[in-house]
């Protein structure tokens, strides 16, 4: 007898496997992506013209490759750190601090 066919993609049990840097390896069902990472607030405020303001609320990279992302561990230690995950793939290749720089390597294509 033949298993069922899953009613849509969204059923398949798999899952990313996210190593938080505080808490270690968990499931994806713990975290809570948070967007684009390294996005700088333009400033100051008076002098930002409403088009500038507008790119950086509204305007974010969506590549078909390696992006910058924050995560929360919203089920977790709720500590916010940035991942490096391959969009097409979603390979993580690499997780680090708030504080530090992306990965320069990752962007010369020495993935990990």
């Amino acid at each position: 007898m033949k298993p069922p066919v899953p009613a849509s993609l969204t059923e398949d049990k798999t899952m990313l496997l996210i190593s938080c840097p505080w808490c270690g390896p968990r499931e994806e069902l713990e975290f809570r992506c948070g967007g684009e990472s390294h996005i700088q607030r333009p400033g100051p405020c008076e002098s930002v013209s409403d088009e500038r303001w507008s790119d950086y609320l509204f305007t974010r990279k969506n590549p078909k490759g390696l992006h910058y992302e924050r995560w929360l561990h919203a089920f977790g230690c709720r500590r916010w750190f940035n991942v490096a995950r391959h969009t097409a793939t979603h390979r993580i290749e690499a997780v680090y601090a708030m504080h530090e720089p992306a990965p320069i390597h990752l962007e010369q294509g020495n993935v990990l």
